[in-house]
């Protein structure tokens, strides 16, 4: 389901080199089926032409408080009333200072101010503007206001310099705003998600691991958190970037995933189990790099432990999750292995179309039967399976 369609969002574009950026955040916008209004600073139409974004947006292009194609002669009510999201992309510092301070000497503040909707802004400045202690006030103060920030990235900026202060690329934009739209179904609670592989060290330098790579728990936890949930994050080693405003915490092996778990668990209403952990362990790994030598090298294991039986097992346990990545006979087994650890839902999936795949297809079994998601992004199987499980959550 694309949340966006049909949604009207107001883009604010002010004047700093990033304003460039606004032609393809227009064009992905509109993709999704949004209808984008754009009001410009005068400084924003010296980077960019006004006529651009109109011909991208289709729609009139607002940058005067005297607008006199706007019927009541009030463009800052007219506008601001009529749309869904204000986003001000990019907002330079000056911008964010003005708001923090309430004035109101152009459309696009003013119409800040006048607005009844949610606003978000995508910051976009040199490093030391960033850094510069009267920015990071007008941050505080405008978090505190209720003002939502996308960005800024760290990366080459336009004057040369590296660090903090690129504004965030359109891509990461448009999926946070499509982010902002999702359903709150899981408003307020409180979500533990694994995920990632487990090492288990051999040695100093080797160890045993897995293929996993994390895109369908990182996917869960976005997803939880787009429904308005507090996310705890518990993950293994991955290139992957955690979901913005989710808690994270890094472990390396099963047993600091389960010490990890352990220390969240108390608070969380819902845990979902999506890592992919060792089932064994090295009894006793060395302390050093195991050199060659002409004898065979035996190696004693040990079972890990079971991480999702261990928290189902509690007393006062949360609703308990797990995933089951098998390669043959996929959802018989994960069946066996939901009623062996008495939870509610599993989630199974076959392991050689899973892995470091950004497709899945999800079957989730709970007491009611099974249910095949058909083929999609891992993102949008997420979000299918937290709409599954707030269901559940309405039925208890």
């Amino acid at each position: 389901m694309n949340e966006l369609n049909g949604k009207r969002i107001l883009l604010g574009v002010t004047g700093g080199i990033a304003a460039y950026k606004a032609a393809e955040l227009i064009r992905l916008l509109s993709k999704e089926g949004v209808d984008v209004r754009v009001v410009m600073t005068n400084s924003g139409a010296e980077f960019i032409s006004p006529l651009t974004l109109q011909a991208l947006s289709g729609n009139p292009v607002h940058t005067s408080m005297w607008d006199q194609s706007i019927p009541n002669g009030m463009p800052h009510i007219e506008l601001s009333r009529d749309c869904d999201l204000v986003l001000v992309a990019p907002a330079t510092a000056d911008f964010m200072a003005k708001l923090a301070t309430g004035r109101a000497d152009d459309l696009l503040t003013t119409l800040c101010l006048a607005r009844d909707c949610p606003l978000i802004l995508a910051p976009a400045m040199n490093k030391q503007m960033w850094e510069n202690s009267s920015t990071q006030r007008n941050l505080d103060t405008l978090q505190q206001d209720g003002v939502h920030f996308v960005g800024p990235d760290s990366g080459i900026q336009a004057c040369g310099e590296q660090g903090v202060g690129r504004m965030t690329e359109p891509e990461l934009i448009t999926n946070e705003i499509i982010s902002w739209f999702q359903p709150k179904l899981l408003q307020n609670k409180n979500v533990v998600v694994t995920a990632g592989p487990t090492y288990e060290a051999i040695d100093a330098v080797r160890g045993i691991t897995n293929a996993s790579s994390g895109k369908m728990g990182y996917a869960v936890a976005q997803a939880a958190r787009d429904a308005g949930a507090n996310v705890t994050l518990i993950s293994g080693k991955t290139s992957l970037t955690p979901p913005s405003q989710a808690r994270f915490i890094s472990i390396v092996s099963a047993k600091d995933m389960l010490d990890a778990v352990l220390q969240e668990i108390d608070h969380a209403d819902i845990f979902i189990s999506v890592a992919a952990v060792a089932d064994f362990s090295v009894r006793n790994p060395s302390e050093h790099k195991i050199k060659k030598s002409q004898q065979k090298l035996n190696i004693e294991f040990e079972e890990t432990p079971d991480i999702l039986k261990t928290v189902a097992s509690r007393k006062n346990r949360p609703f308990c999750v797990g995933f089951a990545a098998e390669s043959q006979d996929v959802e018989e087994y994960a069946k066996k292995k939901r009623i062996e650890k008495d939870i509610p839902l599993i989630v199974a999936n076959l392991v050689t179309e899973a892995l470091n795949s950004d497709i899945n297809s999800l079957i989730l079994i709970d007491n009611d039967g099974s249910k095949k998601l058909p083929p999609s992004p891992k993102l949008e199987q997420a979000r299918q399976l937290i709409t599954h499980i707030s269901n559940l959550l309405k039925k208890q």
